[in-house]
């Protein structure tokens, strides 16, 4: 899979995250209606941002409690809703897919704070995406 397809998964990740967070559907509701807005061909593109999108919401308190102790003055609730989920959608790959090392991680979640949120919010999320990876590899 390449670097672009992997991107643009995470990206439909991130939307089905944000979608979610409206709070008015399941994720089983999410996944299936997001799909019906969409006409993604690559099966590669689909398959990683649905495990994504899975790891993302089956693990979502552990997420949460993870990001929520790595913020300084905020609150998860009161964070816009792009940051939240592009947190939430990166922390799901550093606890599910341990072979994507979190350097990539924490990039490409900032790539695409770069591209659907505010530009001040990019250090922001840096600033909590190094320190949750940090966390983390103690843990390893």
């Amino acid at each position: 899979m390449t670097t672009g397809t992997r991107r643009k998964s995470r990206e439909l990740a991130m939307q089905m995250l944000f979608q979610g967070d409206l709070g008015k559907q399941t994720p089983e509701q999410v996944r299936k209606t997001f799909w019906l807005a969409r006409e993604e061909s690559d099966a590669e593109v689909r398959s990683f941002a649905e495990d994504l999108y899975r790891m993302a919401t089956v693990r979502s308190d552990e997420i949460d409690a993870l990001i929520v102790q790595h913020l300084v003055n905020w609150r998860l609730e009161r964070m816009p809703g792009v940051d939240r989920n592009v947190l939430r959608l990166a922390a799901a790959e550093m606890l599910g897919f341990k072979g994507t090392p979190f350097p990539i991680v924490i990039n490409e979640a900032l790539e695409i704070a770069r591209r659907y949120s505010a530009p001040e919010s990019v250090s922001f999320l840096n600033g909590v995406l190094d320190a949750m990876a940090k966390d983390l590899i103690k843990r390893i």
